[in-house]
């Protein structure tokens, strides 16, 4: 019944999880930038610090995980789905280590916001320029693995 379900339902999943990988993705390129400015003008204890603060966890809590959370869930909806995935091809294995390691971004960038919020921020703004790369690396890797299909 539940395989049944999965299939009738295919692509309003497939059109939810796009939409939630778009929203976690605008996250993940915007959080970054905002460490960028924080880390290089937000003098801790001034109004631009607080108003930066404000901005990370927002953003983090309110958009990025809730959005996280659905791509993941409806993502799973989609591997469960009869006929979507051969896991004897390499192309899903790939994905797969894309998304993790696009939730590890996440979860180091949780972890950075709480520190700014500490006002224990440890890195520069270069730093957090790099780390601004990482989820665009690994979204080429997870949409040609899905698109292409290549092995």
């Amino acid at each position: 019944m539940i395989l049944a379900f999965l299939s009738a339902s295919y692509l309003w999943v497939k059109a939810l999880h796009v939409v939630s990988v778009i929203a976690w993705m605008a996250g993940l390129f915007y959080l970054p930038r905002l460490f960028v400015y924080h880390a290089e003008r937000g003098t801790p204890g001034s109004a631009l610090d607080g108003t930066f603060r404000v901005m990370e966890r927002r953003l983090l809590r309110a958009i990025m995980t809730p959005a996280m959370l659905a791509t993941w869930i409806f993502g799973l909806m989609l591997v469960a789905t009869p006929g979507v995935v051969d896991w004897q091809m390499v192309w899903p294995w790939m994905k797969a280590a894309g998304v993790i390691g696009m939730t590890l971004v996440h979860f180091w960038l949780a972890g950075a916001q709480k520190r700014f919020a500490r006002g224990e921020n440890r890195h520069a703004g270069r730093v957090y320029r790099m780390v601004n790369e990482v989820p665009t690396v690994l979204m080429l890797v997870i949409v040609f693995m899905v698109i292409a299909r290549p092995w």
